[in-house]
């Protein structure tokens, strides 16, 4: 029986989410390192999940190394965020590549994400509460993932071709969680809750956006048509600016100019000032952009 060969796309675009949801960084730097690594691990028979979890692994060490008062030390977490970023590119590459996306998958992307995050955070607070600074400090690791919720309800909408094996929902989840049995299948069912929590804070976040998800499959159950398509990206799309400074790429490169400054407690203030007053607003914004859609998905359908 002759071998059989998986065939690559033509270029590196075909992997990428879709142009309007990728910033500038990942466009010229992170999204072609991720091709690259994409293809070597494809050749080395490496699963997304397993380089989510290099990833993962990578990023968690940045955290540790930036809790030091070193900035030779600190430069080497950077070099390993940047490697973690990179990689964290390169496992949905993969699965895009090789036609191997699963939720499975994205439950061990999600939650690398916020392992690689919790580490930074946790490490940055040691380092000023060694050093006397208030417990309070503890408190100012707030940043909510909306600007990822928000990316990958565009892509639902307005990306033809897309699964609805993508959009999952806590009610799925929740179904899901309740059928596996924790002496069968321990794991699955720990990285099935977590996610299912993590996926209900985000719904939390979006109560209109999370309903106007649960009306289109009901009215559109095997396609997301054309109008409706073209009416969610012209309201949606003025918004991918300002939701591209609260994702991963802006948050790193504020991060590391306060460590070269040697004041990465600042990141925190930024954190709860800056960008939760950016937060709020871009959710009601996409709020009212949902309740707006959904008026004319049921009035219209």
């Amino acid at each position: 029986m002759p071998m059989q060969t998986i065939e690559q796309p033509a270029t590196k675009e075909t992997t990428y989410k879709t142009r309007e949801v990728e910033g500038i960084l990942d466009l010229y730097f992170y999204r072609r390192i991720g091709y690259w690594l994409a293809q070597a691990f494809m050749r080395l028979k490496i699963t997304p999940a397993g380089v989510s979890l290099l990833g993962a692994l990578c990023g968690v060490m940045a955290g540790h190394l930036y809790f030091y008062r070193n900035l030779g030390i600190n430069v080497a977490g950077m070099a390993l965020h940047v490697c973690a970023n990179a990689l964290d590119n390169a496992d949905g590459q993969l699965a895009r590549l090789t036609g191997t996306g699963s939720r499975k998958g994205r439950i061990i992307d999600s939650l690398a994400d916020h392992l690689v995050f919790v580490s930074i955070y946790v490490h940055l607070a040691l380092r000023y509460l060694v050093e006397g600074a208030s417990p309070s400090v503890c408190l100012l690791a707030l940043q909510g993932a909306a600007a990822d919720y928000f990316r990958t309800s565009y892509l639902y909408f307005v990306k033809k071709g897309e699964s609805f094996v993508d959009l999952d929902s806590s009610a799925a989840l929740r179904s899901d969680y309740e059928g596996l049995s924790w002496p069968d299948q321990p794991w699955h069912k720990l990285l099935l809750a977590l996610y299912w929590n993590f996926t209900r804070q985000q719904e939390m976040l979006s109560p209109h956006l999370k309903r106007l998800r649960e009306i289109s499959i009901r009215l559109f159950p095997q396609e997301i048509p054309e109008w409706f398509r073209a009416r969610y990206q012209r309201f949606a799309r003025p918004m991918f600016k300002l939701w591209g400074l609260l994702m991963t790429n802006t948050r790193m490169l504020i991060l590391f100019i306060l460590l070269f400054i040697g004041q990465p407690v600042w990141y925190f203030w930024i954190e709860v000032t800056v960008f939760n007053v950016l937060l709020v607003y871009l959710i009601y914004r996409q709020e009212s952009m949902a309740q707006s859609l959904l008026e004319l998905a049921t009035t219209t359908h």
